[in-house]
């Protein structure tokens, strides 16, 4: 996805020593933490960071891509790409 803007992300993934914007560590703290029941996540998603949980998504898909993240948090990155792409083998 190359040269793809994705609105409210830092424009800095082709720069691995970039640091990531607030938000975007904010979505993989998100991540790293468990919920408890049904619609908990989202319910975080919507009060800890003013996003539509669908936004939330497209945000961390494009975050999966970024350098920058792995380097921030490989052990997150890695975990969600793997679910991504046992999720895309089930289709």
């Amino acid at each position: 996805m190359a040269g793809v803007t994705v609105p409210g992300m830092d424009q800095h993934q082709d720069r691995p020593d970039a640091a990531l914007a607030d938000r975007e560590r904010a979505v993989l703290a998100l991540e790293r933490r468990g919920f408890s029941g049904p619609g908990a996540k989202e319910r975080a998603i919507r009060e800890e960071l003013g996003l539509a949980p669908v936004r939330y998504y497209q945000l961390l898909n494009a975050l999966l891509d970024d350098p920058r993240a792995l380097a921030h948090d490989p052990v997150t990155v890695n975990r969600l790409r793997r679910v991504r792409e046992a999720r895309r083998a089930e289709r």
